[in-house]
């Protein structure tokens, strides 16, 4: 029985799409598996590791039948990156056997059957509803995602905070070394609720968003959210725990700041950061009027100076950070230049973009 016949790159696109949460070891055989659903020219295309769901569908179908298998997403994928642009390429069902046929290359590949694929149940009501433009929660996303633990015992900093409140809507991401926050402003009204969404749901959401207008249709219930875009349909579980306090986290009042080019600052951390270890990232800043001095120094006792022009006639501040965080986020920043707030040599430093309330990143200092 034939499911699919059309041209690669048209079974390829939606493949790539679902395949990204496919892990190739798990407890459960079927899971390496994605759920290809077919009703007459409508094909879906299915794949969750239980936590997270993507499914996606096209207009591929071939005959009228209505029909459903799982096949082992990897290999599939794989098959089809192999086989060349030009080529179309049929699915074909026979014998608990899916046949993927393109030119003179065959390949026949086992199915488990669609029946026992687990499927993760939608939430019974969801509280809230917001719909925002894809590019504006990428934005979102890529201005904090980088601060987010990895496999912390502490398993609510393993996520991203989302928070909507009034018109607002917030992203928080913390290690409990540094911490993200950004936020946009929409037309639309919030009661305020609070979610942290698992890190590998926000890793996907950034390789599936465009920077398009097009609009995400978020939907939050109290243990599940689900976005919807582009033909796509992410459902995932989101963390339990109580996320840190992030307003009490942010300095305020800190009367030493200065502003200085991103780019300049970028480029002599990266310099400086040539001479630490991969066990100790520790740079040394000494802030002075008219000077922002950066060194180094490993084991062997070599070094690293660099000195930068600055516009500031505030306290001297001796201090150190981990170069590793200044770089995450100089690297994600777009803008021409950063403010840089400071309290004492024992104090958080706070990084914020000049005439935007939006962005702050707030780095703890580290003993040199």
């Amino acid at each position: 029985m034939q499911l699919v016949k059309t041209h690669r790159d048209a079974l390829l696109r939606p493949l790539q799409i679902v395949s990204g949460i496919v892990e190739r070891r798990h407890t459960l055989p079927i899971l390496a598996n994605i759920l290809i659903r077919k009703d007459g020219d409508n094909v879906s295309f299915l794949s969750t590791d239980i936590e997270v769901q993507i499914s996606t569908h096209a207009a591929i179908g071939s005959g009228s039948d209505v029909v459903a298998t799982t096949v082992a997403a990897r290999k599939l994928l794989d098959i089809l990156r192999a086989l060349p642009e030009t080529n179309d390429v049929s699915l074909s069902l026979s014998n608990k056997r899916l046949t993927v046929q393109a030119g003179k290359s065959r390949f026949a590949l086992q199915t488990l059957a669609a029946e026992e694929f687990p499927t993760v149940a939608l939430a019974e009501h969801y509280n809230t509803h917001l719909s925002l433009p894809q590019k504006t929660l990428k934005h979102l996303f890529n201005m904090v995602h980088f601060s987010m633990a990895q496999q912390d015992i502490r398993y609510y900093l393993n996520g991203l905070l989302l928070v909507v409140d009034g018109n607002n809507v917030i992203a928080v991401a913390t290690d409990g070394h540094r911490l993200a926050f950004c936020q946009v402003a929409t037309d639309q009204q919030f009661a305020r609720q609070e979610v942290i969404i698992p890190r590998k749901t926000i890793v996907e959401l950034q390789r599936l968003l465009g920077d398009s207008d097009e609009p995400v249709e978020l939907q939050i219930a109290s243990n599940q959210v689900k976005f919807n875009f582009s033909n796509i349909e992410l459902i995932s579980k989101l963390v339990e725990g109580k996320f840190p306090d992030y307003t009490r986290v942010v300095p305020k009042g800190y009367k030493n700041n200065f502003t200085l080019s991103r780019d300049a600052l970028l480029r002599s951390l990266q310099r400086t950061a040539i001479m630490t270890s991969d066990k100790f990232k520790g740079v040394r800043c000494i802030i002075s009027p008219g000077s922002l001095k950066i060194s180094s120094t490993n084991a062997d006792q070599e070094e690293a100076v660099e000195e930068l022009e600055i516009d500031y006639g505030g306290d001297s501040v001796d201090i150190g950070f981990n170069v590793s965080y200044l770089l995450d986020v100089l690297n994600n920043l777009k803008c021409d230049s950063i403010n840089v707030a400071l309290g004492d040599a024992n104090s958080s430093a706070l990084i914020t973009i000049p005439d935007d309330a939006d962005f702050k990143y707030v780095v703890m200092p580290m003993r040199i």
